[in-house]
């Protein structure tokens, strides 16, 4: 079996800002009907095991690791009152859905990944979201990343021709470069070159030399400045990791609970309410 695991909350900003978009004057819940359409997508494209992960609040545990973690503060308020929507949607429509609190989407997708990664039964996981994040969850050509709006499949060397290093130095590089969607800073002065050629050699943050001479990065410039940075500001550099890092002991069940048997008995209420009764039409025709 191949298994999809959904960001539904990328999804959601993906509605929003696409086709929803076009219809949300006289459609309120645009953006929700969206991604279950576009969920549903999938099973009609063959997919059998299908899990959605979701921020069910913005805020997580990396809030209390650093201050300036991103927050729900500015949000859209038509994509936050959504949010809830979307995931009582979904699981009406008969899916296994992973809101989020303590945790984010992103650690769910990954304890998923996991989970079925180690289900032998599984030929292939694909995470359905192009996230640098979750980046580092990719193994070989069995755990890949799904571009669906690209039809992209990024695969172990995917992520290698992308950034320039393994998954595994994902979290590093985010640590360094940092990632101001997610509001924290990374260390003044390394950018996506000096990063991505360091890690290249040194794989973890722990392996880079403190003293720029024993540096063996052909070619790189600035290296004196950028090892001096990286020894005043290790601790943050530290810190930026942690939060880039997945945690992947989420309770997200097992690869048979993710199993789509078709919509509940509630779906045609929840269509009713999101204006959308074609949805039901639909799931039930996938369902036959």
């Amino acid at each position: 079996m191949r298994v999809h695991l959904v960001d539904g909350t990328y999804e959601l900003f993906r509605q929003h800002f696409g086709a929803a978009s076009r219809h949300r004057d006289s459609h309120q819940h645009a953006a929700a009907a969206g991604v279950v359409a576009s969920t549903l997508a999938l099973i009609e494209d063959g997919a059998t095991h299908v899990g959605v992960a979701s921020d069910h609040v913005i805020e997580s545990f990396r809030n209390a690791l650093y201050s300036g973690y991103k927050t729900g503060e500015d949000m859209d308020p038509d994509i936050k009152e959504q949010i809830p929507v979307m995931e009582r949607a979904l699981m009406a429509a008969g899916f296994a859905v992973w809101p989020m609190i303590e945790f984010e989407a992103d650690d769910a997708l990954g304890s998923a990944a996991r989970t079925a990664g180690a289900d032998q039964r599984v030929e292939q996981v694909l995470i359905v979201t192009a996230d640098k994040d979750l980046g580092q969850c990719v193994e070989g050509d069995r755990i890949v990343q799904f571009d669906r709006r690209n039809r992209l499949i990024i695969d172990e060397a995917g992520v290698t021709e992308k950034f320039g290093i393994g998954p595994a130095s994902i979290p590093d590089y985010l640590g360094l470069v940092g990632d101001s969607a997610d509001g924290f800073p990374g260390l003044p002065g390394w950018g996506a070159k000096s990063s991505s050629a360091v890690l290249a050699r040194y794989e973890h943050l722990e392996n880079i030399p403190a003293a720029p001479g024993q540096w063996d990065v052909p070619g790189l410039r600035g290296a004196a400045k950028l090892a001096a940075t990286l020894q005043a500001q290790f601790d943050d550099a530290l810190l930026f990791r942690q939060i880039a890092t997945l945690d992947y002991d989420v309770e997200v069940g097992s690869v048979d609970d993710w199993k789509w048997d078709g919509p509940t008995a509630d779906f045609a209420t929840i269509c009713a309410e999101l204006g959308d009764p074609e949805l039901l039409a639909y799931a039930e025709r996938l369902a036959r």
